[in-house]
């Protein structure tokens, strides 16, 4: 009991730091999260006059849950960046603690930074698209329930695309942004994936992003309930459960090919 509630308070420390770089590189925060804003409203945007408010709304819920679902792929890859830069992983490495611990950490920051701005950027679509964004008719509970279960998918997969700038300081991070934007390519965030080419339709059915989007959609677009949405929480929930153990044995692989062959100084 002991051991657990000191692993809690580890966790609960990487959190706190996290919280705590953002506050000293708050300038670059803030202009980051202005480009989040800027590119969920340019994108609802696109469809105002042309298309109907849901027309409208589709393309927000797009951009707003591709953003919090981006936080959540990015966020242990920042962290493992900024740590390079710090001149600090190689201490955390050899610390006296284990690494899903660690890890487990860092997603936790990755699920409440994500949440926080989703929240903002959302409470301020109204004051752009006026009636265009109509939220009355969302189920809340659902969506809640959805970003929840997906949320263990995409900790899996940024644990896996954690180990880019682990093993290469220089364009570790670009590869992550690489894995991302196939993600979003496949995984119909700003139009049907019918419309994809047909040979590359069936990769979509791998992609957690997919029936998030879905179930989200139909939560907020229909007012769907959890049960109609349980064949693709069901689908959400075993993702996460695969890529999860997958994912922190990816990171564990990585993490001993990079003390073996000295890849852990700051200079790669």
């Amino acid at each position: 009991m002991l051991n657990l509630a000191r692993e809690v308070m580890v966790s609960y420390a990487f959190i706190e730091r996290n919280f705590n770089l953002l506050k000293r590189y708050l300038n670059w925060e803030i202009l980051f999260f202005t480009y989040s804003i800027v590119n969920a409203l340019t994108i609802g945007l696109i469809m105002v006059e042309r298309g109907s408010s849901e027309d409208v709304l589709y393309l927000v819920i797009g951009a707003l849950i591709w953003g919090f679902l981006s936080i959540m792929m990015r966020e242990v890859s920042d962290a493992i960046t900024w740590e390079r830069w710090e001149g600090t992983i190689e201490y955390t490495f050899i610390a006296p603690i284990h690494r899903v611990t660690h890890l487990v950490g860092s997603c936790l920051f990755a699920i409440l930074y994500g949440l926080l701005r989703t929240g903002v950027v959302l409470s301020i679509m109204p004051l752009f698209f006026g009636n265009y964004v109509d939220l009355s008719n969302s189920n809340w509970l659902t969506m809640m329930c959805v970003i929840t279960i997906s949320s263990l998918s995409f900790i899996g997969i940024g644990l896996m695309a954690a180990i880019f700038p682990l093993l290469s300081p220089e364009k570790g991070q670009a590869a992550t942004g690489i894995l991302q934007s196939i993600l979003l390519l496949i995984s119909g965030v700003y139009y049907e994936i019918d419309v994809l080419p047909v040979w590359l339709q069936p990769f979509s059915k791998i992609s957690p992003a997919t029936y998030t989007l879905r179930s989200i959609r139909a939560a907020m677009l229909d007012n769907a309930s959890i049960a109609s949405q349980k064949q693709n929480l069901l689908l959400l929930l075993i993702i996460g459960l695969i890529t999860i153990p997958f994912g922190f044995y990816i990171f564990h692989q990585g993490e001993k090919y990079a003390k073996r062959v000295g890849r852990l100084k700051r200079s790669g």
